[in-house]
C-alpha cells in the first residue's frame, strides 16, 4: 500500500500483502446470531470474495478461528461485566463451507480475542515477507479490533474492508470503525482492495 491517503492511487503486492479473516466459524458466523450493521450472510458473502481474489493472486490467506479443548485455556480475567460463557457445541469452531474449501488458506487457532498472542501468525507473515494486512470478520469490536492493534503494534500496515466485518450493534461497529481503524490504517470496499491487489 502507497503512504498516498487517495484512493486512486492504492496499490497492493499480492506478495507482500495477506488477507486475515477473523471468526468466520459455525458457532459465531450463523444466522441465529444479531449483529450490525450487516448481516452474517452479507460478511461470509464479503469475505468469500476476498478469499477467492486473494486466492486467484497467490497472495497469503489466513483463516483464523478461536477454539478450546475444555475452555480452560481460554483467557478468564476478573471484570465488572457479568460473565457471558460461550457454549461450545460440537463443530462450533469448524469454519464457515464458504470458507472451508479453501485447502490453501493457513489456519490459525487462537484462545483468546487477537489473532497474533500465542500464535503462528506473525511469524508466518514475516517468513513470507508481508508487511500488510487486510482484515475482515466478526466481531468488528473484539476480535478484528483485537487483533487490529495487535498488528498496530508488530507493525503492518492495514486495510480494513468495512462491509465485511459487522458487530453486536451498530454502536459498537461505528465507534472501531470510525476512531480506531483510521488510525491504524485505511478503510476501502472489497472492490477497492481486489481491484489495488491486481494493479
Amino acid at each position: 500500500m502507497t503512504n498516498d491517503n487517495t484512493k486512486a492511487t492504492d496499490r497492493l503486492d499480492a506478495q507482500k500483502t495477506a488477507l486475515v479473516v477473523i471468526d468466520l466459524q459455525k458457532g459465531i458466523a450463523h444466522p441465529g446470531r444479531s449483529f450490525s450493521p450487516h448481516s452474517v450472510d452479507q460478511v461470509i458473502g464479503k469475505a468469500s470474495q476476498m478469499v477467492e481474489a486473494f486466492t486467484k493472486q497467490g497472495a497469503f490467506v489466513t483463516l483464523v478461528r478461536v477454539s478450546t479443548t475444555d475452555g480452560k485455556d481460554m483467557l478468564i480475567p476478573i471484570t465488572d461485566a457479568e460473565p457471558n460463557p460461550m457454549p461450545f457445541p460440537e463443530g462450533w469452531d469448524v469454519i464457515v463451507p464458504e470458507l472451508a474449501g479453501y485447502s490453501n488458506a493457513h489456519i490459525v487457532t487462537k484462545r483468546q480475542w487477537g489473532a497474533f498472542f500465542g500464535t503462528d501468525l506473525d511469524l508466518q507473515l514475516r517468513r513470507r515477507g508481508i508487511d500488510t494486512i487486510v482484515l475482515c470478520g466478526i466481531s468488528t469490536s473484539i476480535g478484528v479490533d483485537t487483533t487490529a492493534r495487535e498488528a498496530y503494534q508488530h507493525g503492518y500496515n492495514q486495510v480494513f474492508i468495512e462491509e465485511a466485518m459487522t458487530a453486536g450493534t451498530n454502536e459498537e461497529h461505528d465507534y472501531v470503525v470510525q476512531t480506531m481503524f483510521p488510525r491504524m490504517g485505511k478503510i476501502r470496499t472489497a472492490e477497492e482492495v481486489i481491484a489495488a491487489l491486481k494493479a
